[in-house]
């Protein structure tokens, strides 16, 4: 319900932002203005999702949880379709998103009234904690192998095939 009303109110503001906006400065301005602000928006989505990346590495390598890069990663996103929708709602929208402040309280409100399962960081693999063998000691000496027995399935002798 609450996706049907936005996809009904976001226009309307858009539409009626556009008459105002449009009805005062003229068609030429408001559109270089529309054009403007998609263009720094689009900058400052590609500096502001650089700093994010770095943050989720950042996480990552030190085994923190990443939930709130990730979060501010997915805000920055929808920053920027936001900023490229032609739209002065949708632009300031845009812009709020991709302050940090803001994107903080708004992680922390989404953080309130969602629960999170659970979470746990480190190796999972074969030698993880959830493995069935144990871990290597200190004999063990780790490589490749590949298989030389012979087929003693493969036929033998003249397949009748082959020229003498």
């Amino acid at each position: 319900m609450w996706l049907l009303l936005a996809f009904i109110a976001v226009p309307l503001i858009e539409i009626g932002l556009f008459i105002q906006v449009g009805g005062w400065l003229g068609l030429w301005p408001t559109l270089a203005i529309v054009l403007v602000t998609a263009l720094i928006g689009t900058w400052l989505v590609r500096t502001q999702g650089a700093m994010a990346i770095m943050a989720l590495r950042e996480s990552f390598s030190e085994l923190r949880d990443p939930t709130e890069p990730l979060a501010h990663g997915a805000m920055i996103l929808v920053a920027g379709v936001l900023l490229l929708t032609p739209g002065f709602f949708t632009d300031a929208v845009g812009f709020a998103l991709l302050t940090p402040p803001f994107r903080r309280a708004a992680f922390l409100y989404l953080r309130k009234r969602i629960h999170v399962q659970g979470f746990q960081t480190g190796p999972t693999g074969p030698s993880g904690p959830h493995s069935r063998r144990p871990p290597p000691g200190p004999g063990t000496i780790e490589g490749d192998f590949q298989d030389v027995t012979p087929n003693q399935d493969a036929p033998s002798g003249d397949s009748g095939w082959t020229k003498h």
